[in-house]
């Protein structure tokens, strides 16, 4: 694509370094690198009464921290660092964004079946793509676009739909909180397993999976 992650750390205009944000070198990385729209969102701050408040402005707002912001542009996949600095300046200390739905889908399971699940799917040989994790331990796993849709469909395939599983999925009309970004005031996103330039843009189906990860989940309910 014509540099690599540190050519985009190190990129100059003329002979002047510029000062960019951890954010705006973030969002270069997932529009340039990884191929991914990304869209500005907001931050939520926590009080000492352990309410959350937005940085929408809105007082009683249903998701603080984790929403798109509705005046900001967002970057479509293969914005160049210079426009990403530019738009960053403009939503400073925004949230980093990925919509879900269009480049992939998302399933998501509690964190500790999501770790169990990957040295599983890693000795099978099966494909894998990036795992997030969250602050509030989840693990959510990249998979094919049209994952949310076929999820109900496929757990029947398989024999998992009468099963008590912890395990769901993302599609159009969600994002995720990427990161570096804190999600939602709880304390910030981190990789469990990060994007690369084979599997960012070629996640793998949800069906390929789905077993494995339903099994961990199924294992990790209580009994009795």
């Amino acid at each position: 694509m014509g540099f690599t992650i540190g050519g985009i750390r190190d990129m100059r205009s003329g002979t002047r370094r510029r000062v960019r944000s951890m954010e705006s070198t973030a969002v270069a990385e997932y529009t340039c690198l990884w191929g991914w729209d990304v869209v500005p969102g907001a931050r939520a701050t926590r009080g000492g009464d352990g309410g959350r408040t937005c940085s929408c402005g809105t007082a009683d707002c249903p998701s603080p921290g984790a929403h798109p912001l509705d005046f900001a542009r967002e970057l479509p996949a293969g914005a160049t660092l210079e426009e990403v600095t530019a738009a960053w300046a403009r939503t400073p200390g925004a949230a980093v964004l990925l919509p879900v739905g269009r480049s992939f889908d998302l399933l998501d399971v509690p964190e500790p079946a999501g770790r169990s699940a990957l040295p599983r799917l890693e000795r099978m040989g099966l494909p894998l793509g990036p795992v997030a994790a969250t602050p509030t331990g989840r693990a959510l796993f990249f998979v094919a676009p049209g994952a949310a849709a076929d999820l109900p469909g496929l757990l029947y395939r398989m024999g998992w739909d009468d099963a008590a599983l912890d395990l769901a999925s993302r599609g159009p009309g969600d994002h995720l909180t990427a990161p570096p970004s804190d999600f939602a005031g709880l304390g910030p996103m981190r990789w469990l397993r990060p994007p690369t330039l084979d599997t960012a843009g070629r996640p793998p189906q949800a069906r390929l999976l789905l077993g494995t990860l339903a099994y961990v989940c199924h294992r990790a309910v209580p009994t009795g």
